[in-house]
């Protein structure tokens, strides 16, 4: 229902919480379509938008999941997969970390006819007029820190150290091709904004006040002052920054399971803003079965309590895998609360059992081993920072280290998260101890840690 989403954005008590699945690629799965085939041809993303529509029963939906869209335009080059959004695969202002990073003129700003913009615009317009009366859409666009990161790769972390007045430049940029996208979306229809910016939860309270509090409060009174409602969209454990993401003015923040949410929510009920979340992509829609998410949806309701302020959704950009009766329970447990409470009174959901998984002896390894944890550096901007970070330093250290990405897709390195105790993801383990959790380390601090592993040894 559409209005009951629109009422939570504007802060009014509703009869039960919204529910948005964020199901990008994987309407695509409902349908039998790769994710290529849902981001590039638009009579494919409207069939499979529509699905999403007709089974989940969502009373808010995003039309194209693609944090790349903005990237392309600007030059950077895209590696494609089945079954995820594209990654990028080259940074036209990587340059070196010795040099300042080349701010693009504002003749460079991505226009309607850019790249694949007149496809997402043509979806929208589509999804608007067959189902924008009772549902809510969203547009989401590719948050100012995020998109300065796909032009600049990991050199953009040293930076915010070294070349400071310049990356404030950069963002400036970046959240100038926020607004405009902005613009274009809320032309065709959309109803909310979600800025997406993924590794807001990789930076410091210190440099989210100093690069980040100046572009967002500009994008969000910028989205406000056109018409439209607003969402402050992060993955990861962005703990540190909710307070200064709620500063900046949304109307909303998403965060996924790694924000304890119930304390996330007191920090936002203080400046009234909503938030929503933060049911686990993996563990459990991806890797559960449908009473799992039954659950887990109606604890986490019922942990809530108060309705006023939340909006029920997946933590992130949902996997193209997860089994349809796994969606179609939340979207049960959503709706009908009290009916699938009883259901699953008494369901216990099964213990992870680590007992298969065997850790490296590391008090004797022969060389520093970096082990990296991720929701998937494929799929998940910040896991891919992480992880590209660790292939520098693999670059740098050749044959001298090792380095392995634990996926969290996949049943054993959930296992193996859990008895390594990973408390976040992404994070970066160097030989079994834990360096980087939540945070993308700076060349010249991965390349140190690693060092002191060497001399350790």
């Amino acid at each position: 229902m559409k209005d009951l989403l629109l009422r939570t954005l504007r802060h009014e008590e509703t009869e039960r919480a919204p529910w948005v699945p964020f199901a990008g690629v994987h309407a695509g799965k409902l349908k039998g379509y790769t994710a290529v085939e849902v981001l590039t041809d638009p009579d494919k993303a409207f069939e499979a938008l529509m699905e999403v529509n007709r089974l989940y029963k969502p009373d808010g939906q995003p039309v194209i999941f693609d944090l790349q869209i903005e990237a392309e335009c600007l030059g950077c080059g895209l590696t494609w997969a089945d079954d995820c959004p594209p990654s990028v695969n080259d940074h036209p202002l990587d340059g070196s970390d010795e040099e300042p990073p080349a701010v693009p003129c504002d003749c460079k700003i991505p226009r309607k006819t850019s790249g694949r913009i007149p496809f997402v615009l043509d979806v929208m317009g589509r999804m608007k007029e067959a189902v924008g009366d009772t549902t809510a859409l969203y547009g989401l666009v590719c948050g100012p820190f995020t998109l300065a990161s796909h032009l600049r790769g990991n050199y953009l972390f040293t930076d915010m150290y070294d070349f400071e007045d310049e990356a404030g430049d950069l963002f400036a940029f970046t959240a100038k091709v926020c607004m405009r996208m902005a613009d274009y979306y809320l032309e065709a229809g959309m109803d909310v904004i979600a800025v997406v910016d993924p590794l807001i939860s990789q930076i410091s309270s210190d440099h989210f006040k100093q690069f980040m509090d100046a572009p967002y409060r500009q994008i969000f009174r910028h989205i406000r002052e056109a018409g439209g409602l607003s969402s402050f969209f992060v993955c990861g454990d962005a703990t540190r920054n909710v307070e200064a993401m709620c500063e900046t003015g949304p109307d909303s923040i998403s965060v996924d399971e790694n924000v304890d949410l119930l304390a996330a929510k007191k920090i936002c009920d203080q400046y009234n803003v909503a938030i929503g979340g933060n049911i686990p992509l993996t563990s459990v829609m991806l890797l559960g079965n449908q009473q799992d998410n039954m659950k887990f949806t109606v604890d986490l309701l019922d942990s809530v309590g108060d309705k006023k302020n939340f909006i029920l959704a997946p933590g992130c950009d949902m996997p193209y895998d997860v089994p349809v009766e796994n969606c179609i329970g939340v979207a049960q447990a959503a709706i009908e609360t009290d009916a699938v409470r009883e259901m699953v009174r008494n369901y216990q959901a099964e213990a992870v059992d680590t007992s298969g998984v065997e850790l490296p002896d590391y008090a004797n390894l022969e060389k520093p081993l970096i082990e990296v944890f991720t929701l998937d550096s494929a799929q998940c901007a910040a896991c891919g920072y992480m992880m590209g970070a660790a292939r520098q330093a693999k670059e740098l250290f050749g044959d001298a280290v090792d380095v392995v990405e634990y996926k969290f897709i996949y049943r054993e390195n959930v296992a193996r998260c859990v008895k390594m105790g990973v408390p976040n993801l992404p994070s970066m383990y160097i030989n079994g101890e834990l360096k980087f959790r939540s945070i993308i380390p700076a060349k010249a601090e991965l390349e140190e840690a690693v060092r002191q592993a060497m001399r350790g040894r």
